[in-house]
């Protein structure tokens, strides 16, 4: 059985904050971390219309829920964020493994 996509029924704002809180959280070595929460780093500052989270640029229109407490409110009550966010929360291991869609869309390479 195929499994649902987006079954928690996260609307576009929130799977984007997602995705970006999964890179956020990620370690930079590619190590493979348990599934155990992960600490949420501070919020990266923009760098004109863009920022940066690790090897990654993000359009700062990509981000706008970094900064929406209604959406921070969403992922908790769905069980993807544990704490108090943004400033000591983490991502749960169902927020780890939750498949957004949207890594290859709004997370780009950069060279500088």
């Amino acid at each position: 059985m195929v499994a649902k996509r987006n079954p928690l029924k996260l609307n576009a704002l929130q799977l984007k904050t997602l995705t970006l809180l999964q890179a956020l959280s990620s370690p930079d070595d590619g190590a493979d971390v348990p599934e155990t929460d992960r600490l949420i780093p501070m919020l990266p500052s923009p760098h004109g219309n863009h920022f940066h989270v690790g090897q990654y640029v993000v359009s700062g229109g990509d981000a706008t829920g970094l900064h929406n407490p209604a959406v921070w409110a969403a992922l908790t009550r769905k069980g993807l964020v544990a704490g108090v966010p943004p400033a000591n929360a983490s991502l749960t291991p169902a927020g780890i493994a939750y498949e957004t869609g949207l890594s290859e869309k709004i997370l780009h390479s950069h060279d500088h």
